[in-house]
């Protein structure tokens, strides 16, 4: 129920923003508003404050909207009215009333990240877990415990990492570029410092997807190898370990991070028998050795061991707050980083050099609505300005039927002098339906195959 009221109230928003984008400017523009709608079909609620007023409508399909105007084109229009009708406005005008929709998301974008950073968020601590093997960051020295503290690209200025989400962010930045970055770190205790050079050249374009940081070698964040819960009668229980033990070694080789205690313990089967461990661990002080043999489980076709305990510590987390003028400005940032990054993807996904699994539809945004519901109001308002920026970029892309398709249109008029024939626009219009069609169902595609594990 969280899910579904947090993806309705996050639909609701962003329409009623671009909407109003529309709506206002029109307004300002002198142009007759004859319905503000709020979604698509029945009519569920309606308002109209007098029978010469503005219309506005909640329909049952709450799937997008519409602000329908005064138009020659879709109607007689009163003698005395004409002055009113959006097709008689100058072409600046027309053009600015259609603009005004997706420039409202990027604005509440700017508003809605800021909001978040006014708040604080609580991210992972930029201190890395082990490399992946033979991944870029294990190539280039990286180790589990360091402290990502700046990050420079192609030689330009250091930049502070605040967090691991923000050193995540600046990652993909330089791998849609494909290019190498310094890191500037030290061990997790802030101590020492060294620069290496990560190189992201290597990446391809169709790799910059959701698994990017798994092919950059960059996993979770550092955690302890430290036990948490121990489940009665399983392996480690009848070992005598017990929560809040450290383990310092696994049959003498030295234990650093929770990640690597994790396969150490996956990995303790031979011939689908598991084998016998010894452990070097510190409990309250004291230096123990304890023998341990995990238990054989299939995970996906795979013979793999078990303990039963929980394995490493929370990461270390970080509140991430900016005051009132630094956070507009972040927001504004981040904004206008997203939506070059979004441009980027969907150019590469339209040449083919980037995957088309990165589209998302309805069920994708509806659970991570959700998640972040769950997380707090600061998760979620980045979530909205996410998408926000996602919805204002799209309806300025050059298709007919969005914005950006009109905006085109008006280019053309501008050139030309004369507006695009009827014949042309019928002929865009049905284009523009397939690809947004296309888009669609490759969309909710991706998002079922989400759903059943094959993305």
């Amino acid at each position: 129920m969280t899910t579904l009221l947090a993806f309705l109230f996050t639909l609701g928003v962003l329409i009623v923003i671009h909407e109003y984008g529309h709506y206002r400017v029109a307004v300002a523009c002198g142009v007759k508003v004859l319905r503000f709608s709020v979604g698509f079909g029945r009519v569920v609620w309606r308002r109209q404050a007098t029978p010469d007023a503005t219309e506005f409508v909640l329909c049952a399909l709450p799937l997008g909207g519409y602000v329908r105007m005064l138009d020659e084109r879709e109607g007689n229009v009163p003698p005395e009215q004409l002055a009113q009708a959006f097709n008689r406005q100058p072409l600046l005008q027309r053009a600015a009333i259609v603009a005004a929709g997706p420039l409202a998301n990027l604005a509440l974008a700017i508003l809605l990240y800021a909001g978040a950073h006014w708040i604080g968020i609580d991210e992972p601590k930029a201190v890395l877990g082990p490399p992946a093997a033979a991944s870029p960051a294990e190539r280039a020295g990286l180790r589990a415990g360091d402290w990502v503290r700046a990050l420079s690209q192609e030689g330009g200025d250091w930049q502070d990492i605040g967090s691991m989400t923000d050193l995540r962010w600046q990652v993909t930045q330089a791998a849609m570029q494909r290019e190498a970055v310094r890191l500037q770190l030290s061990d997790r205790d802030g101590r020492g410092s060294r620069t290496v050079v990560l190189d992201l050249s290597v990446i391809e374009p169709s790799q910059v997807d959701a698994g990017l940081m798994k092919t950059v070698g960059l996993g979770a964040p550092y955690s302890e190898p430290v036990l948490g819960e121990v489940k009665e009668g399983g392996p480690a229980a009848a070992a005598g370990l017990r929560q809040g033990d450290r383990v310092l070694a696994v049959d003498g080789t030295s234990i650093s991070d929770a990640q690597t205690l994790r396969e150490r313990i996956r990995s303790g089967v031979r011939e689908g028998q598991p084998l016998a461990q010894r452990w070097s661990i510190e409990r309250e002080g004291r230096m123990m050795e304890i023998a341990l043999t995990p238990r054989l489980v299939s995970d996906g076709g795979q013979e793999v061991g078990r303990i039963d305990a929980f394995v490493g510590q929370p990461p270390e987390m970080v509140t991430v707050r900016h005051g009132p003028v630094q956070g507009l400005v972040q927001g504004a940032t981040r904004t206008w980083d997203v939506s070059v990054l979004t441009v980027k993807m969907l150019g590469r996904m339209l040449v083919g050099e980037a995957s088309l699994k990165n589209l998302s539809g309805p069920i994708t945004i509806a659970d991570y609505a959700g998640q972040s519901v769950e997380q707090g109001l600061a998760y979620y308002l980045g979530f909205l300005a996410l998408v926000s920026v996602s919805l204002g970029v799209l309806n300025l892309l050059p298709l007919p039927m969005l914005d950006g398709g009109h905006l085109m249109y008006y280019i053309f008029e501008a050139v030309t002098g004369r507006p695009v024939s009827d014949l042309w626009l019928a002929r865009l219009q049905r284009g523009g339906i397939a690809v947004l069609l296309a888009m669609m169902s490759i969309a909710l595609f991706n998002d079922v195959a989400r759903l059943l594990g094959l993305h």
